[in-house]
């Protein structure tokens, strides 16, 4: 199908393939897109909760956190726009009440992200669930982030 809903065949889209159309219109460097309704990343989404600067790796995705976009109905026009808007700036975002989505510009760096933020939430859940959890600082996520520069073999990042 085009990123404008023509379909060739007669196999109907994804209902949420308006989401994947806009995300990558709005994002040139999403060559790849992993939707998911993981457990841990949909208990946080149904908590319509960020994902927190808890962990260095939050850093990965491009910000301080990992946004969580409103709830609306699944494929639907407003959910694309709730998910483009949640990703300014990030790899990734949770989808209140639903799951999260990932994009890279690869197959493989979209896969691993998808992975590394469905592990990042269920840690973020089990520590929550023990007590008060630390956050990092602005300035431990700025050293996480300019670490990230540099770090691991190149094109390797999430």
């Amino acid at each position: 199908m085009t990123l404008s809903g023509d379909v060739n065949g007669v196999t109907a889209p994804s209902s949420e393939w308006a989401m994947h159309a806009a995300i990558y219109l709005a994002y040139p460097s999403a060559q790849c897109i992993v939707h998911a309704h993981a457990d841990a990343c949909t208990a946080l989404a149904c908590l319509n909760e960020a994902l927190p600067p808890f962990h260095y790796m939050v850093a990965n995705f491009g910000g301080n956190d990992v946004r969580c976009a409103p709830y609306v109905t699944f494929g639907t026009p407003e959910l694309a726009r709730l998910a483009v808007a949640a990703l300014a700036g990030r790899t990734a975002c949770l989808l209140a009440n639903h799951g999260m989505i990932a994009h890279a510009p690869t197959a493989e760096r979209a896969l691993s992200g998808a992975i590394v933020l469905e592990s990042l939430c269920r840690q973020y859940l089990l520590a929550r669930s023990a007590g008060a959890v630390r956050m990092l600082t602005a300035d431990e996520m700025r050293a996480a982030h300019e670490r990230f520069r540099s770090y691991g073999q190149p094109g390797a990042r999430v």
